[in-house]
């Protein structure tokens, strides 16, 4: 079952009626509907066997998170008994040990039935040291990336005391197996999913509205932007040669830039309207990543939830180390004080792409694009004081206009150069368009280039003006939610004359789907990021 096919729209709506339907009638036990949504729809869409694998790993957190509550508790009853401080350091200390070992083996059982789901194939029979009948025999349980993240994230809090633990673990699975996230996030943190998924709920009009916009969307992009993008980028870099002009490689770096925001980012707006219609607010997971004014930023608003575990379960625990402050004490008294109290993060940076490159995928491009990310965020940190040294000399200023527009220019081109390494699983092949980029752009009329790269029909049938006018669509959003404003409740809010220009807005981007899906582009509802 794909997120944008009648199946879901019969199960979706099934779960509505059946959701607020209970809300009146026993209110106090509406979750249950929830929870038997996340297992009917985990079995739609996914296969029976992997259900076994969500639920291990939510039965080793639950249980390890009720563990470490009662390690806590024994310790701080065993503290308040005595009042010897020795012994009751040597108290902490031991619970924090045990805490410690359990919390290493549980991250031992999930992230290695994650990496052994996720890249055995890849690692062992892609390079041979493995024969074929030790093959796993199952596809990639759905979701499993993002179900064992915020499992690890909920693990990880309790393990730090930041809130009680869930006492039942049928809430528990209902948290981890809520199925809105389960195709391709985002990533919730337990202490803001978990208490909406159990309050007692009564059906909003005006929510439902809010909800099926944002669902609209999100499929408008999918449909009307990513798929009709499909062809061009598949044409261009599904025949990489010595000879590909530059022209081409930069249409479909761009092309495959558009293409990328679209589909993820209208797939995540498809499960969030559905959960808003539900009253439950799932996390954001993109700001306008496209008006960022640096690559780091860029991160800060793409795939958000996943920028935020890094940031708080990996790059501080891992640039606070004793060894890396180290670094930071070295790199001050050889390097200069910026330098050194830069160091420490800019590694963490780099590590940390690096392992969202290989959360990807168990490739080499992936890893070169993730380490390129990291290199270039921590190269600009480190070269700040130059930078801003320059802007004085210049008399810029940061706020103009101007600036603005050349700081999101040169992110998008940084953007589109590291996709290089994204776009094709050869990195040979990424060399030889960055090449040609630089050294044989070679520019040939727009149609004919396109015609050359089996890409007529785009032209054809007009869909890559279609495609054009679409983007411009959601670059007109995108600007007026960065000022601040809330595009769905502008749009809801026209009255009169206004309610004429809503109904055009609606149903142009109608027109635009029943295009691509008249010409059979947009058949297809499978998101990139589904099965990460």
């Amino acid at each position: 079952m794909t997120l944008i096919s009648l199946q879901f729209v019969l199960f979706f709506a099934a779960v509505y009626a059946a959701y607020y339907v209970a809300g009146r009638a026993f209110p106090a036990h509406q979750w249950w509907v929830l929870l038997a949504a996340n297992l009917v729809f985990y079995l739609l869409a996914g296969r029976w066997q992997a259900l076994g694998f969500i639920l291990l790993v939510a039965g080793v957190t639950w249980k390890a998170a009720q563990v470490m509550a009662r390690i806590d508790q024994e310790a701080k009853a065993a503290r308040k008994a005595t009042r010897d401080r020795k012994e009751r350091k040597a108290i902490k200390a031991a619970s924090v040990k045990r805490k410690r070992v359990l919390l290493i083996a549980s991250l031992v059982i999930t992230l290695g039935l994650l990496g052994y789901l996720k890249y055995w194939n890849v690692l062992l029979y892609d390079v041979g040291l493995a024969p074929s009948t030790h093959s796993l025999g199952i596809l990639l349980p759905l979701g499993i990336s993002f179900y064992t993240f915020q499992s690890i994230m909920y693990l990880v809090d309790i393990y730090n005391e930041k809130y009680a633990p869930q006492p039942s673990f049928v809430r528990y699975l209902t948290f981890v197996s809520y199925f809105p996230q389960m195709v391709q996030g985002p990533i919730n943190r337990y202490n803001e999913l978990a208490p909406q998924l159990f309050e007692p709920r009564r059906a909003s009009l005006h929510q439902t509205r809010r909800g099926l916009l944002l669902l609209w969307y999100g499929v408008f992009k999918k449909l009307a932007i990513a798929n009709v993008l499909a062809g061009t980028v598949s044409a261009i870099f599904g025949h990489v040669d010595t000879a590909i002009p530059g022209s081409a490689v930069v249409l479909g770096i761009v092309t495959y830039s558009i293409q990328m925001y679209a589909d993820f980012s209208g797939g995540i707006d498809v499960m969030r309207g559905a959960s808003e219609m539900l009253g439950i607010e799932m996390s954001l997971n993109f700001r306008q990543p496209y008006l960022s004014q640096s690559l780091s930023e860029f991160w800060q608003r793409w795939h958000m939830s996943l920028g935020v575990l890094m940031k708080d379960y990996v790059f501080y625990p891992l640039a606070l180390l004793k060894p890396m402050q180290n670094l930071g004490r070295w790199g001050q008294k050889k390097l200069g004080r910026h330098v050194g109290r830069t160091l420490p993060a800019c590694v963490a940076n780099i590590v940390v792409f690096a392992i969202v490159g290989l959360w990807h995928g168990a490739e080499w491009h992936y890893l070169i694009w993730g380490a390129l990310n990291g290199l270039i965020i921590a190269a600009s940190d480190l070269l700040q004081p130059v930078f801003k040294r320059i802007k004085e000399l210049l008399h810029v200023r940061e706020e103009s206009l101007p600036h603005r527009l050349f700081g999101m220019v040169r992110t998008f081109v940084v953007v589109c150069f590291v996709r290089y390494f994204d776009v094709l699983d050869d990195p040979a092949k990424s060399l030889i368009c960055l090449r040609n980029t630089f050294f044989n752009f070679t520019p040939v009329p727009y149609r004919e280039g396109l015609r050359r790269l089996g890409v007529e029909s785009f032209e054809v049938f007009g869909l890559s003006r279609m495609a054009l006018l679409a983007c411009l669509l959601v670059l007109a959003v995108s600007l007026y939610e960065e000022r601040g404003k809330d595009a769905r409740e502008w749009l809801m809010g026209l009255r009169g004359a206004g309610a004429i220009l809503r109904w055009g807005i609606i149903a142009t981007m109608a027109g635009f789907v029943v295009l691509s899906l008249h010409f059979g582009l947009g058949a297809s509802g499978e998101f990139a990021y589904a099965n990460f």
